[in-house]
């Protein structure tokens, strides 16, 4: 029974500037204190941007993807965020976690955030992805994929058990929607009997959206167990406590009752 230490990073992205982003993270990553998982708000080293043929990265030939993998090995940590790739052509705001080892696991985002376009320029991901890692099952989502329970409802499996453990939202969320966000992140905890993390940005975009980051990480009854200082650029740590889960999950079985 492992308990899961993560880190979230909460930052100001600039807009479009890749190497901007990344020397930013890198000045954080140099910091860190021994975690089993990093994670970073969505489109990592671009902010929440449409402009796929300037910004997109081939996915064998990716830079970022490049990136990730160093400091994954160099930290021996795990790493989940998105980024945009350019694939057979097609365009997709992917998650990809990234395992110290190397290894990538993927999920792209299926609901496309048409308020802002996204649907225009993007493809859509059909498929959901579980992770496996150090003994947590882990559901991996992208922002607007928040507003959709029905894509992430979770069950319990052929062994018994429930699908996952733990749900992680990256976003570029913006701040006139953070009730709806800090809500929403208790709703899917309560709900599917897990934890959930939601990391977010924080700053002004180049569309004049201020995002307040309010990231946070709810326990499997919808409390917090850290909520982050809205505005401002933060790294923080949660332990997510596997018997609490089992415990919670035995005193109200609720997933078997589906």
């Amino acid at each position: 029974m492992q308990d899961l230490n993560v880190t979230l990073v909460q930052i100001d992205q600039v807009w479009e500037n890749k190497k901007a982003n990344l020397k930013k993270y890198e000045t954080i990553f140099e910091s860190l204190e021994k975690t089993d998982l990093i994670i970073l708000p969505e489109m990592f080293q671009t902010g929440f941007s449409m402009n796929v043929k300037e910004l997109a990265e081939l996915w064998k030939e990716s830079d970022g993807i490049t990136f990730l993998k160093k400091w994954a090995d160099k930290l021996n940590s795990a790493f989940y965020t998105s980024i945009i790739i350019e694939e057979n052509k097609n365009y997709y705001n992917r998650g990809v976690f990234v395992f110290p080892n190397g290894s990538i696991e993927v999920y792209d985002k299926r609901k496309s955030f048409g308020l802002g376009g996204e649907d225009k320029f993007f493809t859509a991901g059909l498929n959901e992805k579980i992770v496996h890692y150090k003994n947590w099952k882990i559901n991996l989502q992208i922002c607007y994929d928040l507003r959709f329970p029905e894509l992430i409802r979770n069950r319990i499996v052929e062994n018994g058990d429930a699908a996952y453990d733990l749900i992680i939202y990256v976003a570029n969320w913006p701040e006139k929607r953070a009730q709806h966000w800090k809500t929403l992140l208790k709703a899917r905890a309560i709900e599917n009997q897990c934890y959930v993390i939601g990391v977010n940005r924080i700053g002004t975009d180049e569309n004049q959206l201020n995002y307040s980051g309010d990231s946070n990480v709810n326990n499997p009854l919808g409390e917090d167990l850290i909520v982050s200082n809205p505005g401002n650029e933060l790294v923080f740590k949660a332990v997510l406590s596997k018997k609490d889960l089992e415990e919670i999950r035995k005193i109200l079985p609720f997933l078997k009752d589906r």
